[in-house]
């Protein structure tokens, strides 16, 4: 195999879906026997999806202090942003051993976007990531260039949602 039989995804857009997006993909690499980590940045309560994944063997970390600026967060911005940046060193350091497949960095790039993390040291890792390594970043509003430094981008775009209409985020839908 060549260097571009591994490959950059980004999910991105203002829509619902690109964590399960990418936690689809990180089922369908576990079915073929690939060994998956995934770093959660922005989350900071346990979703659901974090325990059955663990069961079925995928490494699953959320190391983020929640959703960064809205009315209930408690950490200053510089809490957020040491949070990120050992979620970042970690994930570096988790897959530097070698054998993973797959490494989802999930809401990266909302932690890029909010300023948590250079996007300059983000795109150096991935051109310098561990040879075999497929990556996927997700997160709203990605750059034009890890859009353009990706091998597929998927956007996700809003139509409607019931948070519109006032409903509050649902166990087992959203989280």
């Amino acid at each position: 195999m060549n260097a571009k039989d591994f490959f950059v995804y980004v999910f991105t857009g203002d829509g619902k879906g690109k964590t399960t997006a990418a936690l689809g993909q990180a089922l369908r690499a576990r079915g073929r026997g690939w060994k998956v980590l995934i770093i959660q940045f922005i989350k900071k309560i346990p979703s659901g999806e974090v325990e059955p994944l663990k069961k079925l063997g995928i490494d699953i970390f959320p190391m983020g202090l929640g959703f960064v600026g809205v009315s209930k967060d408690k950490s200053s911005f510089k809490k957020h942003q040491k949070a990120a940046q050992q979620a970042f060193a970690f994930a570096k350091e988790k897959v530097g051993g070698g054998g993973y497949n797959l490494l989802i960095l999930d809401e990266v790039v909302v932690a890029i976007s909010l300023g948590l993390l250079k996007e300059g040291e983000v795109r150096q890792f991935l051109r310098k990531r561990p040879k075999g390594l497929n990556v996927i970043l997700t997160g709203r509003n990605a750059s034009e260039s890890l859009i353009e430094g990706a091998d597929l981008v998927t956007e996700m775009r809003e139509i409607k949602h019931p948070h519109k209409a006032g409903y509050k985020a649902r166990p087992g839908l959203e989280y």
